[in-house]
């Protein structure tokens, strides 16, 4: 069984059209490894590789930039307008047109600006609307914005699973809150029949990309889609703490108004003026001053997608996914692990979470033999597919290194 399925790795990889941009990136060679064997990185959900051009382009943004023009930078060297120009570097990603996505500030603070700009947003419309609906199953912090939401807008937040939100809609639904892609499970939510619904209700749609952009197509503009938020350090590679973004779509940006109004997002940020008037179209998502170092490091990771297809990836993410649960099935002992992550392509984001007991040990185990993804408590592994880099042989041998260590410990 071995022999066939490395074989079939070898046969997959070479008919891999996304093969050669591996070596656009900073991957482990296997040298610090016993058996010399290239380490394989299935935690790009969590953060991705270093593509191989950042750190030339980061030292040229320090010596040079900084270090010798300075101040100037701020013109010269487009700082300014570094927030919507590298939005624009990512819009073709999430399946949006230029001039609706701002780059900057965390994905929490994002999430902040999204949801109390969707609620007000549903004022204007003039409707009594007194609840807003959440992802039940979200990531922790969104659920901990959307609670604060709520109360600083008087609204209630009902938190809801996603299957469940078309029930849960009512004419008093304001705004709702959903992830695109389950951090734990890695099931893909119908965000086109979602989105469809919010509206159908006559509430305002917000979206987490965070586990999405860069994995699978998006569609934000096919699919009306309001507002979006999603960071940008896991399938987009742009480093760790990189600068999260802000999608408004165009028909609401002057409507949209920012619970955080800032200098950068005045309509005219050098005047000082004392009273607030917001910039027009996206540019109304900014706050301070844009926290350049790490916002051109991003850019220059963003350089790793020109001319790739975000079909491509998507076709290869699930050949990827679809080959690890093949070999997890090959190579574990029955009844060891239990995949979470849906079977059908249509419900699958780009990552396999399995429950296995004492996965923090095993987890533990299988990086120290150079096969890196991560650990849920109390008991999932998850593997992230970034197809950028990652091969098919890659898989082969992770699954076979985690059938090994569980049947050492079974």
């Amino acid at each position: 069984m071995s022999d066939r399925l490395a074989f079939e790795a070898k046969e997959l990889d070479e008919g891999d059209e996304l093969a050669d941009l591996r070596a656009r990136f900073v991957l482990d060679t296997g040298s610090d490894h016993a058996d010399g064997a290239a380490g394989v990185y299935l935690d790009g959900n969590s953060l991705g590789a270093l593509p191989a051009a950042v750190p030339g382009r980061v030292e040229d943004v320090v010596r040079r930039q900084w270090g010798e023009l300075r101040i100037r930078s701020w013109d010269e060297s487009g700082w300014w307008t570094a927030p919507e120009r590298i939005g624009d570097r990512i819009a073709p990603l999430v399946g949006a047109a230029a001039g609706q996505i701002v780059v900057g500030d965390s994905t929490s603070v994002n999430v902040f600006k999204a949801l109390v700009g969707a609620v007000r947003l549903a004022d204007d419309a003039g409707d009594a609307r007194d609840e807003i609906l959440v992802d039940a199953t979200t990531f922790p912090t969104d659920g901990y914005i959307a609670e604060s939401a709520a109360r600083l807008t008087g609204r209630t937040l009902i938190p809801v699973a996603p299957g469940e939100v078309p029930a849960a809609l009512s004419e008093r639904t304001a705004a709702v809150l959903l992830n695109h892609v389950d951090y734990r499970t890695g099931r893909l939510h119908d965000l086109p029949s979602l989105t469809a619904a919010v509206h159908a209700a006559g509430a305002i749609a917000v979206w987490d990309l965070c586990h999405s952009a860069g994995a699978l197509p998006v569609g934000l503009d096919e699919h009306g889609v309001d507002l979006a938020v999603g960071c940008t350090y896991k399938y987009l590679n742009g480093g760790p703490g990189s600068p999260a973004y802000l999608y408004v779509r165009r028909e609401l940006q002057d409507r949209f108004d920012s619970p955080l109004p800032g200098w950068n997002s005045h309509a005219e940020p050098f005047g000082m003026r004392e009273t607030y008037e917001p910039a027009r179209g996206a540019l109304r998502g900014r706050v301070g001053t844009p926290d350049i170092l790490s916002m051109l490091a991003l850019e220059a990771a963003l350089d790793v997608w020109e001319g790739v297809s975000i079909e491509t990836v998507r076709a290869k993410s699930l050949a990827l996914t679809d080959f690890f649960l093949e070999c997890v099935a090959a190579y574990v002992p029955d009844g060891q692990v239990e995949s979470l992550t849906p079977v059908r392509h249509e419900e699958r984001g780009s990552q396999v979470a399995l429950r296995c007991d004492h996965a923090g040990d095993v987890m533990r185990r299988l990086m120290a033999r150079g096969v890196v993804g991560d650990f849920r408590r109390p008991d999932v592994l998850r593997f992230g597919f970034t197809p950028l880099y990652v091969g098919f042989a890659d898989v082969e041998r992770a699954a076979r290194i985690l059938g090994e260590e569980l049947r050492r410990s079974g």
